[in-house]
Parts: C-alpha cells; structure tokens; sequence
C-alpha cells in the first residue's frame, strides 16, 4: 500500500494562493491594455455603441458552462459581469437606471449584480421615468422588470424610441440572487441579430381578449396590449394570423435566449 503524501505546509499553500491572486490582477491590467487599444480603434472609426449584448450573453454561457469546483457559479457569474460592465463604463461611460415599481432591493440586486458598484445607478418611480431618462441620454442603460404595472413597452414603439436590447439575468437558474426577470433597454444599437435571438413585438389589438392566445409566448399584457416574444421560426405573418383583424405590430427590440443552468 502506497503511503500518503505529506499534507503540503500551509505556508506554502499561502504562497500560491499569492502568485494567483497576482497573476490574475495581471490579466485584468492587461485586458485593461486591450480595451485602450480598442478606445483608439473605436474613436477613430466612429463605431459606435460600446455595448454588445449578443456577446455578452455568449460569454456568460461559455464562462458557466464550463465552471466546476467548489466556488459557486453565483460568483463567477457576477465577478466577470462586472468586469464587463465596468470595461464597457471605462470605454463609454454611462448610468443604469432601474425602475423599482415591484421593490427597489429586488432591482437593485439586479443592477448591483450584472453592473457592479463602479457604473453609476439611478432608481425611477416606473418604467416611463426610465424611458423618458433614456431619451435624453447620450448612452445610458435602464433595467425594466418584465412584469412592471401597465403596458410600459408601447414607449419602445418606432425607429428611433428606446428599444431592448438584452434579458438578465443571462443565465437561469433556480436560487439565482438576482433572479427577477428584467428587460435592459438602450437607445436603438447597431447590432445584428443572431440566429437564435428572440424578437419582441408590441400588438395592440382592435380590444381586449378574453383569454391569451395559445401557443405564444406573451411576457406581459396591460388590456389590449401585448408584449410578444418570437422565437426562432415564428414569424409576425403567423402571428397576424392567430389574432383578431386590425391588430398593430411594432418592433421593440430583442435579446438572447436566456441560457438555463440544468440542475446538478
């Protein structure tokens, strides 16, 4: 029978606790090298907006679908949010406003997570005082829940209103601590759509129905109107055709399908 290896001394330990702890302070100086760089390139192309949701939500699902270990996914999750939206504050700075109709702590766990404490937040009585902020920002984000009171959404309505532009938090999963459902909005953003993406629509039918149509998905409805989801391979010619004629559509946006964290 082999004999155990010694226990390595704690001393020891400390000391590799040290040279990561260094390394990795390395590497955020180093993409902070990167991220100047790419200030320059920007300015000097005139590209345009700093935020990228699509890659954001591609990130967060490459970076927790391959975690393992002891240290909890709510952390790395949250450490490499942050680490985005402040390299994104530092390439264009910009403020988070949150509308804290359903409860301020419930939405200042979401901007606080997925944001951090170094980008700017401002809290608004519902979700038109964060539109109307929006409009008159140069680049500002707001956070909406999606089940916010009234039918908020018919502000996003044409080319040049606020549109959404992400869902948080990005990734699902039961216990999340910033687990309530949210819209991020911006002014519209020079972002193609990826195969995956889920459109929203804002319908606002001829009057109200008396149950929701089947086989759509509606994350929020105020009377006659409707918040619609459209998911790959649904169209709006479809969706024309399950609801009542003189029904209007219009464009408010879009986000990456949430990723779900299957239970382990």
């Amino acid at each position: 029978m082999t004999s155990m290896q010694p226990a390595a001394d704690l001393a020891d330990l400390r000391k590799e606790i040290d040279r990561i702890d260094a390394a990795m302070h390395r590497l955020l100086m180093e993409r902070g090298e990167i991220i100047d760089q790419l200030i320059a390139i920007k300015r000097s192309q005139a590209s345009g907006s700093a935020f990228r949701p699509g890659r954001e939500a591609s990130m967060m699902r490459e970076i927790v679908g391959r975690h393992h270990g002891i240290l909890p996914v709510d952390i790395v999750e949250s450490i490499w949010r942050v680490i985005i939206a402040t390299f994104t504050h530092v390439q264009a700075p910009y403020t988070v406003h949150g509308d804290i109709s359903l409860g301020n702590a419930a939405m200042r766990d979401v901007a606080r997570f997925h944001f951090g404490f170094v980008v700017p937040y401002e809290t608004h009585d519902d979700a038109g005082d964060v539109i109307h902020a929006l409009t008159h920002s140069r680049g500002d984000l707001g956070l909406v829940p999606v089940a916010a009171p009234g039918a908020w959404w018919r502000a996003l309505e044409g080319e040049t209103a606020p549109k959404i532009i992400a869902r948080l938090p990005f990734v699902e999963r039961a216990d999340h601590p910033a687990a309530l459902p949210t819209y991020v909005l911006s002014k519209p953003i020079d972002e193609p759509l990826s195969p995956g993406d889920v459109r929203l629509i804002s319908a606002v039918l001829p009057t109200a129905l008396p149950a929701l149509p089947q086989g759509w998905s509606i994350p929020a409805h105020a009377g006659a109107a409707l918040l619609v989801a459209l998911h790959p391979g649904q169209t709006i010619v479809a969706l024309a055709e399950a609801l009542p004629s003189g029904t209007s559509f219009e464009p408010i946006g879009s986000h990456a399908p949430a990723f779900v964290l299957p239970l382990k």
